[in-house]
């Protein structure tokens, strides 16, 4: 298909709540507050995982690996969003939607399989504690990221092209606050179906299917909760799956709601604080999870007071 429209040149217009001009600061606000707080957390949680060698085990591997994609999954599109609320202009260049087209794609597909890959770590910790080390090695735990970062990738790779290359007939204005894929179809003045279809296939393969095994091993593990007699035995093991059903819960709640559904059943101002809710919150609450457990806590005690006694030496 043909770029028979000026984007390309002119780059697109992102109408995002515009049409709420007395909303725009207040969002300003709150975004900007949110999008530092993630940033310092996630960052935080990446380091404390590196520097820490009692957090070198799978559950943290992951754990850093989850912060990161955080970590671009928000910067992907909130800063330019920032930009767009603080001022009269709304615009992003062709290739600026483009980057962040295929920066959100990537990184939410590969978060959606990374989360399947946790629940599998937890499947192994809670039902097979005993060959837990040998079943999660780190050949392992290595390939499985390579499959979630390769799966994310390909579904970025093929999808940003047709999306982008779709006809609008010089229609550049965006109804929404980042070039995010359904409302740049929806833009289209030719029959865009044959990708929505391939869209939908996709979704299924990198939204349904990881959620699927995630709760085919959840299934596992509330199986074996049962079987423990203790209820101080049953509490131990469920708090070590809580975080992560948590972060599940939110994530895929708020994704399936939008891409799951046919696309004119909910309103647009209504998707649009449904993507920034697990565009931000999400990234945002993650950390917060995380470090109310015991060892992400000790972990980061024990790195600032090392960083207190080395400036005291200093």
């Amino acid at each position: 298909m043909e770029k028979s429209n000026d984007s390309s040149e002119y780059g697109f217009i992102l109408v995002g709540f515009s049409d709420r001009p007395k909303l725009e600061m207040v969002l300003f606000i709150v975004n900007f507050t949110l999008y530092s707080v993630a940033v310092l957390g996630n960052s935080t949680i990446i380091l404390v995982c590196i520097l820490d060698p009692q957090l070198h085990t799978p559950m943290y591997f992951f754990l850093a690996n989850l912060s990161f994609l955080d970590l671009c999954f928000s910067t992907s599109c909130i800063p330019q969003m920032l930009v767009n609320l603080w001022g009269p202009d709304k615009t992003i260049s062709y290739a600026g939607c483009v980057v962040q087209l295929f920066s959100f794609l990537s990184v939410g597909g590969i978060e959606c399989i990374l989360l399947a890959v946790m629940a599998y770590d937890r499947y192994a910790a809670v039902c097979k504690p005993l060959h837990y080390m040998v079943i999660m090695h780190p050949q392992l735990c290595l390939r499985l990221v390579a499959v979630a970062w390769g799966s994310g990738l390909v579904n970025a790779i093929v999808m940003s092209p047709l999306t982008m290359t779709v006809s609008r007939c010089g229609r550049r204005r965006v109804n929404h606050f980042l070039c995010e894929m359904p409302a740049l179809i929806k833009m289209a003045c030719v029959d865009a179906r044959a990708v929505e279809m391939l869209a939908f296939t996709f979704a299924i393969l990198i939204v349904l299917l990881p959620l699927t095994l995630t709760l085919v091993s959840y299934g596992y593990i509330a199986a074996a909760v049962l079987r423990i007699k203790s209820a101080a035995g049953r509490w131990k093991t469920f708090n070590t799956c809580s975080s992560h059903l948590t972060v599940v819960s939110l994530f895929y709640g708020s994704i399936i709601y939008i891409y799951m559904q046919p696309g004119n059943s909910s309103s647009q101002d209504q998707g649009k604080f449904l993507t920034l809710f697990y565009n931000l919150v999400t990234p945002m609450l993650n950390p917060l999870i995380y470090t109310l457990r015991n060892k992400v806590k000790g972990a980061l005690k024990k790195v600032l007071g090392r960083q207190q006694r080395a400036a005291e030496v200093c």
